[in-house]
């Protein structure tokens, strides 16, 4: 069976997005965009040591959206039992940086995942701000 790559970007995207509704829109916005330029420039191991190493709770989401995504790439990538820094740094080394055609796949993958939730922050930035004129109109 094909995977269609670019759906599951968008659904994994849409998740971020959706289990971040009690965060600033430009929070999250921001974590992706700074996470999306590590993978960039450094790669799918250091993606994951920024978010584990300086992105608390928005990190946690988005490491916990990655490991679905890379889970339902189907190479056999079961999320690790634990998501602890450790197991989440050890699934990666054992699993998805050993093969690098792979490696290279999953790395645009996650590529358009975080670019998708960046609009998707955006887009929900912007509903905020004109929410919030509307109250601000309708009050007295």
């Amino acid at each position: 069976m094909t995977t269609n790559l670019d759906r599951l970007a968008a659904k994994h995207a849409q998740s971020i997005i959706t289990n971040t509704q009690s965060q600033k829109a430009s929070d999250i916005e921001n974590t992706v965009t700074k996470t999306l330029g590590v993978l960039q420039e450094n790669g799918v191991y250091a993606c994951f040591l920024y978010l584990l190493a300086k992105e608390k709770e928005n990190g946690k989401v988005v490491v916990s959206e990655i490991l679905n995504l890379l889970q339902d790439l189907n190479f056999g990538w079961n999320k690790p039992h634990d998501l602890s820094p450790d197991a989440v740094l050890k699934h990666i080394t054992n699993n998805v940086t050993q093969n690098l055609e792979r490696l290279l796949l999953t790395k645009e993958t996650l590529e358009q995942m975080l670019i998708y939730a960046r609009y998707g922050a955006k887009a929900r930035q912007v509903a905020e701000k004109s929410t919030n004129s509307q109250q601000q109109e309708e009050t007295p």
